[in-house]
């Protein structure tokens, strides 16, 4: 039932092939404006590195996000200057929710197409909005380059997702959670095949490496959540800071998080809340 809510491949919330269960809301520059400079943190992947953390005068043109012996992992670059200027907006939601170029080829890992399968169509509208309106950096990151086999689909095409009401609910939580802020990818334990979200939902322990060191995704059930009060937890999602003070690691986008509005926060603080307690 929980990993429903998480994954929104919901008949009430998607229509794979149907139609659409509930009114969509029109979608904005200003909510795709919102959304990628908060909860979805796109410029966490996509804006170069240097020296002093992101580079915003390149904002979302693109960087090379992970190299492994499995994969060298290229986001691209998301302003008009990119590839994506010459696809449709259609295309660009594809590519985004079901990890399928134009021209057929499956995108690869990191992207979180597990949850990213159920971003509502208007958020998914507005974000494809916002980034037709950032400026234009020319840069060429290079492409993605994968040793691993790629499924030839992430699952069956999407016709169309419902929205999920707004407000401090459980279920708008796990949509903030979950396909917008893909939070239960990283805090769920990794099996061969990805997040095992059936059996250890956020129970974490997924390691990053990175110029920090190596650091370990938490468990945010309320088995780890147990000490911690409800602002303890919005001040280290929005800050980066626990409650004695020490500063939290890198990958999270604290930087982005400090941006999520506060109704938002009490949401994904509900949600998890809500989870199945993991030891």
């Amino acid at each position: 039932m929980m990993r429903n809510v998480v994954m929104f491949g919901l008949a009430a919330l998607m229509s794979v092939g149907g139609a659409m269960t509930s009114a969509q809301a029109a979608p904005s520059v200003e909510r795709g404006d919102y959304l990628v400079n908060s909860i979805a943190g796109c410029g966490n992947c996509h804006t170069p590195l240097g020296p002093n953390g992101s580079e915003m005068d390149k904002a979302l043109s693109g960087r090379l996000v992970e190299q492994s012996d499995q994969y060298t992992a290229i986001a691209p670059n998301l302003t008009p200057a990119g590839e994506i200027k010459d696809w449709t907006d259609a295309q660009l939601m594809k590519a985004i929710r079901e990890g399928i170029r134009p021209d057929g080829k499956v995108l690869g890992p990191p992207m979180p197409f597990e949850v990213y399968k159920g971003l509502s169509d208007s958020d998914l509208s507005s974000i494809v909005m916002y980034l037709r309106t950032v400026p234009a950096v020319e840069n060429d990151p290079g492409k993605s380059e994968y040793k691993i086999p790629l499924p030839p689909a992430w699952g069956p095409p999407i016709t169309t997702v419902a929205d999920v009401p707004e407000g401090v609910t459980v279920e708008y939580g796990a949509y903030l959670a979950g396909p917008m802020g893909h939070c239960t990818v990283c805090h769920t334990t990794f099996g061969p095949m990805g997040p095992m979200f059936e059996t250890h939902l956020g129970q974490g322990g997924v390691e990053f490496p990175g110029p920090w060191g190596v650091s370990v995704s938490a468990n945010i059930t309320p088995t780890g959540l147990a000490e911690f009060s409800d602002a303890d937890i919005a001040k280290m999602i929005t800050t980066g800071t626990r409650p004695d003070g020490s500063a939290m690691l890198p990958p999270m986008p604290y930087g982005y998080y400090a941006h999520i509005k506060p109704d938002d926060v009490s949401a994904i603080i509900l949600y998890l809340r809500s989870l199945p307690p993991k030891p």
